[in-house]
């Protein structure tokens, strides 16, 4: 062959062999059947390294039209719009569409928590990986599911990842840098059933503002036959943070966990509250079996006592129809050391926003060293101090630019999931911690049917 051409045809082999790889460094959007608003929150904003064009596959309904609607809100609104090109596949067999067409490489999911397990079977088979809301499961059959689509996962070097917003908190996230420095917070007590050494109380309102309209619900979010009970729903978030928190970077496996107690409850809702949430004036078929005397009883709260690693914890979560004027959801938390106690609290003295206290144990050295950590994580949360309220207790003030907000935290972890696809795997713990986060929920909530 002349070297002239042999020249030019290695040329321009080379040119059509990195062109692909230059488009493939684009995350593809498929978002799967998005009957819950925090699909759309994960478009809130938007994200260099994810394809702007979005494939939704889903049944026709006001679900995915209030999902098409916040995403056509946030690419309208004055300050920063976002830029979403939406391709929509709407259809019964919206599911088997997807995994047939493949124009993604990213499945996202939220929805009707009990057919997302299914889902996620079904993506991981077809080689997608999955970015989910949380729960992926809400009872022991879909757990065994669950510990499938890992192995498959790993087999074919997929990434599965469930949103977890909370870690994204400022209190929270500050509450943990704080319990890692041995000066101030000493070591995590191991805690009494009365006392534990970690426990956090999150509670919850049916009727909400979301995006600034109010947040009308699906029928089915209200039936725990679709969506799951409380102990297995939002208690997630809470089962996750007491792991992230008390045991950062470690491996939690199912063996280190024991259920000590656990109950659940129900939230009553009368017909027009129930209208004001989901804007029907009947009860669907599917949710009279929790009528009495057309009030409607959900089995929305649940608590969870439990030791991990031989720590003591509790975690509980609280479902209320609205919040008094003024106030939302909210969320406290407890970490009891042999030097101190870090407490968030979110009540009426905090004017219902999260703060976080320090409660000293000892005297000597002790404000100076709590600054001196204060000091040490200035890198990531500029500008926090204490304020002295007392001669044992300090409020850590934050800088408003810190609290960004729950709606902000979806991009904040859609952010730290492009990285881990970036690199190809999770830290080491992740899986691992994944699973046994939910087999603590499906247990605790196997155990408290049982009781009830």
């Amino acid at each position: 062959m002349n070297r002239k051409y042999f020249y030019w045809i290695a040329i321009a082999v080379f040119i059509m062999g990195c062109k692909p790889k230059e488009e493939n460094t684009k995350v593809k959007l498929m978002t799967l059947d998005p009957g819950h608003f925090h699909a759309a929150l994960i478009q809130k904003t938007s994200y260099q390294d994810i394809d702007s064009t979005v494939d939704v596959y889903a049944p026709d309904g006001p679900e995915v039209r209030d999902f098409l609607s916040k995403i056509q809100g946030y690419n309208n609104r004055a300050e920063n719009p976002t830029n979403w090109m939406v391709n929509t596949h709407l259809s019964e067999d919206y599911l088997e569409k997807m995994i047939t067409e493949k124009p993604g490489n990213v499945m996202v999911v939220s929805g009707k928590n009990s057919k997302k397990i299914d889902y996620l079977l079904a993506a991981v088979n077809a080689g997608l990986n999955v970015y989910a809301d949380k729960p992926l499961v809400v009872n022991q059959e879909g757990f065994e599911k669950l510990q499938k689509v890992f192995e498959i996962a790993k087999e074919k070097n997929l990434l599965v990842y469930d949103i977890m917003t909370e870690r994204f908190e400022v209190t929270t996230g500050i509450q943990k840098a704080l319990s890692m420095k041995s000066e101030v917070f000493g070591m995590l007590l191991d805690g009494t059933p009365s006392e534990p050494s970690i426990s956090k109380e999150s509670v919850h309102h049916l009727s909400k503002i979301i995006s600034g309209k109010p947040l009308v619900r699906p029928a089915w979010f209200l039936d725990t036959n679709q969506q799951g009970e409380g102990i297995v729903d939002v208690t997630t978030h809470l089962v996750d943070l007491v792991q992230w928190e008390a045991f950062p970077g470690q491996i939690i496996d199912q063996s280190d966990i024991k259920i000590i107690s656990c109950k659940r409850w129900t939230t009553s809702l009368a017909p027009d509250q129930f209208k004001n949430i989901t804007g029907l004036a009947t009860y669907p078929e599917y949710l009279e079996k929790d009528v009495k005397s057309d009030t409607l009883n959900i089995y929305c709260n649940g608590e969870i006592n439990y030791t991990i690693k031989g720590k003591h914890a509790k975690v509980s979560v609280i479902w209320n129809y609205k919040a008094p004027e003024g106030t939302g959801d909210t969320h406290q938390s407890i970490m009891r050391g042999s030097k101190s106690d870090l407490i968030i609290e979110q009540g009426d003295v905090e004017n219902y926003k999260p703060t976080l206290y320090v409660v000293s144990k000892e005297r000597e050295n002790f404000e100076s060293n709590l600054n001196k950590a204060l000091e040490s994580i200035q890198g990531e949360y500029p500008g926090i101090k204490a304020n002295k309220i007392s001669d044992s207790k300090w409020k850590i003030l934050i800088p408003e630019a810190l609290k960004i907000g729950h709606e902000a935290h979806f991009g904040e972890v859609t952010d730290n999931y492009l990285k881990y696809l970036k690199d190809g795997q999770l830290p080491e713990w992740e899986v691992p911690n994944m699973i046994t986060k939910y087999f603590t929920t499906t247990q605790a909530y196997k155990k408290a049917l049982k009781n009830n």
